[in-house]
């Protein structure tokens, strides 16, 4: 395993971290488990959120032991100082802990930002935890360049979490900025939620870039780990095949697909849309239509009950056109 220092963090951390998304797919055993195994693998950075559901409780019972052998990470929606105080101390009997390493502003919009630096915003919360030794340092998270931008613009923020893989390039240059600042990067969405089939390759693309302090795939199983693992393993640079394969898979996906990060939840009729959006790649980009069409007809509430009311589309962080895309699900599955 490749370890870095998150930036001016000074945190010495593995070159692979665990993204806590998919603890919510399995249990506390499980958990357990898979933490157990990503120490003896040499991985010791991992990322969760307040807004994770059982995340952050199941991670604090898996660490149970062995929290000294972890940099633990998580991030919260709060903007205020009130509610960032109350976050951080759930966060802390979440993940049975006296410590979180690292606490990020997660997601903010820029005018998100003028309130958590404002007067009576999160800013103040986290720089008292920070002198009482709660939290050890902070960083914000994003999906808009215009944030990304401006949090390297902002002398407390240590480390900056944003989507990158291989067809989310759009921050590259963001990246080296982060790089020259010393301010730790945390790449998110290395496979793009599961939409790049070819992980191994996802991850080498990752590896392949210096400037990336650390990727954060989202992994809920022992295999999943191992591929992970081993792809960034080799650091060396792309070759001329691995990026020809890079190039055909921007080429297939293009810019408007589903990354699956659930954040367009709830629906208001009970839509479950990233499942929508999985089985329609199924048929449109592996052929799968049978197989896909099955478990497109099982679902509870099929895309064809949208009442139209666009809640989901304020709610996704790439702005996808989901009423539109819906639309074509059910034009294409035929309900």
């Amino acid at each position: 395993m490749e370890y870095r220092i998150l930036g001016k963090t000074g945190l010495k951390i593995s070159r692979v971290g665990l993204g806590g998304i998919p603890i919510q797919r399995i249990d506390a055993a499980g958990t357990k488990v898979l933490m157990h195994h990503l120490m003896e693998q040499g991985v010791n950075f991992v990322d969760s959120a307040r807004g994770y559901s059982v995340s952050e409780a199941y991670l604090g019972e898996a660490l149970e032991g062995i929290r000294d052998k972890f940099v633990l990470a998580t991030k919260t929606m709060a903007r205020t100082r009130e509610g960032m105080a109350q976050d951080i101390e759930t966060s802390l009997k979440n993940f049975r802990t006296d410590y979180i390493d690292l606490y990020q502003c997660h997601n903010p919009s820029l005018k998100d930002l003028d309130t958590i630096i404002g007067e009576g915003g999160a800013l103040e919360a986290l720089l008292e935890a920070k002198a009482a030794g709660k939290i050890g340092h902070i960083g914000v998270t994003a999906h808009s360049p215009a944030v990304f931008e401006r949090a390297l613009e902002l002398d407390w923020v240590e480390t900056v979490m944003f989507p990158y893989n291989i067809v989310e390039t759009q921050a590259e240059e963001l990246i080296r900025k982060a790089a020259e600042k010393n301010v730790g990067f945390i790449s998110m969405k290395p496979i793009a939620g599961g939409a790049i089939e070819d992980a191994a390759l996802a991850m080498r693309y990752q590896v392949s870039n210096p400037d990336v302090t650390v990727i954060i795939p989202g992994m809920a199983d022992l295999a999943e780990a191992d591929c992970n693992i081993a792809a960034a393993a080799d650091t060396s640079p792309l070759t001329a095949e691995e990026q020809e394969k890079c190039q055909a898979i921007r080429q297939q996906l293009g810019s408007q697909f589903c990354r699956r990060c659930n954040y367009c939840a709830p629906c208001t009729v009970g839509i479950h849309i990233p499942s929508v959006f999985v089985f329609q790649g199924y048929v449109n980009r592996y052929g799968l239509g049978e197989w896909a069409t099955a478990r497109y007809n099982a679902m509870a509430v099929k895309p064809s009950a949208c009442i139209d009311c666009g809640v989901c589309e304020t709610r996704c962080p790439y702005q996808l056109p989901i009423r539109e895309m819906l639309k074509k699900a059910v034009s294409e599955f035929g309900q």
